[in-house]
């Protein structure tokens, strides 16, 4: 299990807009990284919405933010499309990466047990050590302490 002060794991992954994204390629720069269970469901849309109505407030600390989840690239380009998304989203499709965070889980809902994404975020400080850690998020309010927290960077 990851822990503040451990280095990042990094990854490739595909992006929304045919290109692929690269945790190394930000080094030097603070990154949220939050890991999301699935596109346009109710809390994951307003968690993507809330990270990208402050996007520019991240970006005005020189923070960037990358949301992540198993869904398709073609689906994170209609969930971008749907609700005027502004983050980059990447694709997971093999959980390689949420299993290197901790956050790919088993999840029991009514009795019946499954895998999935433990909606969780990651703050990686610019030389790329895990900074801060939110486990079981709760969406409400979560954005605005994520934002606090990399401006105390």
């Amino acid at each position: 299990m990851l822990e503040p002060q451990d280095l990042a794991p990094d990854f490739t992954l595909p992006r929304d807009g045919g290109t692929e994204l690269s945790l190394s390629a930000l080094r030097g720069k603070a990154v949220v990284l939050f890991f999301y269970p699935r596109d346009d469901t109710p809390g994951c849309t307003k968690e993507s919405i809330g990270f990208s109505e402050a996007l520019d407030a991240f970006k005005a600390t020189g923070a960037e933010v990358v949301g992540i989840s198993r869904d398709t690239v073609a689906k994170h380009e209609k969930f971008i499309a749907k609700h005027g998304l502004t983050v980059p989203l990447v694709s997971d499709g093999e959980t390689t990466v949420c299993e290197a965070y901790g956050t790919w889980v088993e999840k029991n809902m009514y009795g019946k047990k499954s895998m999935g994404i433990e909606r969780s975020t990651f703050l990686i400080d610019a030389e790329g050590k895990i900074a801060r850690i939110w486990r079981k998020v709760k969406v409400p309010g979560h954005v605005d302490e994520v934002l606090e927290a990399v401006k105390a960077l």
